[in-house]
């Protein structure tokens, strides 16, 4: 593999001292099972939590080729935590994600494969399709969280046509090149802003492909999906409509 195939996983972190440790030991066993060369950028926007301690006990675990820290002194939104992680990637490749469970890591060999077989620019994590075996899906979601999920989807492709069957999907792999093209073109910093990325990209005609994902919701804190950020993003379609 060598040089040829590095893997950067940005983590985006606040608050999630308990999770972080889980989810970057699964993340290496991922990675070393597969013998992939691999790094995680941990962006942590200032948890009072202590959340960057743990990282830092991680750093010396793993070590510093594998754990690259770069936090910021505030909440300043997931958008932007991207767009500072992606600053520090050394990978070829980089995997975007969420540090709280909802995303498991062992999905990230079944995108690799994907990405490999028919060069993707973007494979996408999706829970609303199956793929022969692996069936998309959420658990852990009651009966509204799974209603608004699936209409945000709904009025997002309605809308804005991109033919990818979960927008709203935090959960992907992306060539470093076309992440950096797309994300320069990227104006929304909440909850749409990767939804907005799925978009740009499909404009700019990179080739996606999706991977079907279990979804489950996150072990523990509270769900970042409240009443205002549907709101946000029900204006995020909006605007991007307008605009794309």
């Amino acid at each position: 593999m060598g040089a040829t195939h590095k893997y950067s996983v940005i983590l985006p972190t606040y608050n999630e001292r308990r999770n972080l440790p889980i989810i970057v030991w699964l993340i290496q066993k991922t990675f070393n099972e597969q013998k992939l060369d691999w790094e995680v950028i941990v962006v942590d926007d200032g948890s009072p939590d202590g959340t960057l301690e743990i990282a830092q006990q991680l750093q010396k675990l793993y070590g510093k080729e594998h754990i690259i820290l770069k936090p910021r002194a505030g909440k300043l939104g997931l958008g932007t935590a991207y767009v500072h992680g992606l600053k520090f990637c050394t990978g070829n490749f980089v995997v975007i994600m969420d540090a709280d469970f909802s995303h498991h890591p062992k999905f990230i060999p079944e995108m690799i494969k994907i990405q490999k077989a028919t060069d993707a620019d973007i494979v996408t994590g999706t829970r609303y399709a199956n793929l022969g075996d692996i069936k998309g899906g959420v658990y852990g979601w009651d009966l509204f969280r799974k209603f608004t999920s699936r209409t945000a989807n709904l009025i997002a492709d309605v809308m804005l046509m991109p033919g990818v069957s979960d927008l709203t999907g935090s959960f992907r792999l992306y060539k470093k090149h076309v992440l950096e093209k797309v994300i320069l073109n990227t104006e929304s910093k909440g909850y749409s802003f990767q939804m907005e990325m799925m978009v740009r990209a499909k404009a700019m005609h990179y080739k996606v492909r999706e991977c079907p994902i279990t979804f489950v919701d996150r072990l523990y804190g509270e769900s970042k999906l409240g009443g205002s950020e549907i709101v946000d993003y029900l204006k995020g379609v909006m605007n991007l409509w307008l605009k794309v």
